[in-house]
């Protein structure tokens, strides 16, 4: 039977590229490790080099042997590294958080800034990944803290909510209905608009509304992302409305916020897994995103004016 010495053995030849060099990197002797390399090679059935001049070359089958063995170290180191941080004080936890995309660049980024601030040891791990995946793996006890626009806790989690905003108007600057402070759906009748993508369910409610107030409008781009629409806008390609805090991220030279007269919420909830060990230090990085998005509707405002 192979043995883990027979890899190690195996390993070392491949890494130092000789016998001699092997013997060298195990603290053994030359004949050790040649009576070992043979035995793997009888164990195998088939040899793993070809010996030319008392030299090895590897062949094919051991370069393949060895990317598989590479990745088992590989995978050893990742297993020893955690087990390390689990021995270290609290405040050098590392956490993992899943996020929708458009929270990994708005909300989160100042959140990050806080909590790193007040635990400079900690790690964080962020994962930007869209519904309902994100819901699944948060049910999946993968994370220990998940991003969410759902209402609604996936299956095995719990919900907390940490702030409500309305979509809003984004402009290419100079655009003739910046003069007004809030657009209503007949604002936009003929005018280029920026879609995101079909699937997305905040387009679908932009697409029922605008349908309902009898306001055709020229859909020539779509998206799945709303920092894309902002930047299309900004190019003059169109008009658009968004999440309020891709918006407030983005806005700038170039582009121009302005309220939307038809409330259509945007939420974003915490999902805490329930099966998950409990990283204490959830609840720090909780506090700095309520702090942040405690601050979002102020500079909302200042733009919105």
């Amino acid at each position: 039977m192979i043995s883990h010495r027979h890899i190690e053995v195996f390993r070392a030849v491949m890494t130092a590229g000789s016998v001699t060099g092997a013997a060298a990197l195990l603290h053994s002797s030359q004949p050790t490790v040649s009576r070992e390399l043979a035995r793997l090679e009888q164990l195998l059935g088939y040899a793993l080099f070809e010996r030319q001049a008392g030299r090895l070359r590897a062949n094919a089958r051991a370069l393949a042997l060895f990317e598989e063995v590479q990745r088992s170290y590989q995978g050893l180191a990742r297993v020893a590294e955690r087990a390390a941080q689990l021995g270290r004080a609290e405040d050098e936890a590392r956490l993992s958080v899943l996020c929708l995309p458009a929270l990994a660049h708005a909300l989160l980024p100042e959140a990050c800034a806080g909590f790193l601030r007040q635990h400079s040891g900690a790690q964080l791990s962020i994962t930007p990944q869209e519904s309902p995946l994100l819901e699944e793996w948060m049910g999946a006890q993968r994370f220990d803290l998940g991003l969410s626009e759902s209402g609604q806790p996936a299956p095995g989690t719990r919900l907390e909510p940490l702030l409500q905003l309305d979509e809003v108007c984004v402009l290419p600057a100079g655009h003739r209905l910046l003069a007004r402070p809030v657009l209503e759906p007949a604002d936009f009748a003929g005018e280029d608009f920026v879609s995101l993508s079909p699937e997305d369910p905040y387009r679908r409610q932009f697409d029922a509304l605008f349908a309902e107030a009898g306001v055709e409008r020229r859909l020539r781009l779509e998206t799945h992302s709303a920092a894309a629409v902002c930047a299309l806008v900004q190019q003059g390609l169109g008009l658009a409305i968004v999440n309020p805090l891709t918006a407030l991220a983005v806005a700038g030279p170039g582009l121009a916020l302005r309220r939307f007269s038809v409330s259509v919420p945007f939420r974003v909830n915490a999902l805490l897994p329930e099966f998950r060990p409990a990283q204490p230090l959830v609840r720090a990085l909780l506090e700095q995103l309520r702090a942040a998005a405690g601050a979002m509707p102020g500079r909302l405002a200042t733009l919105l004016c």
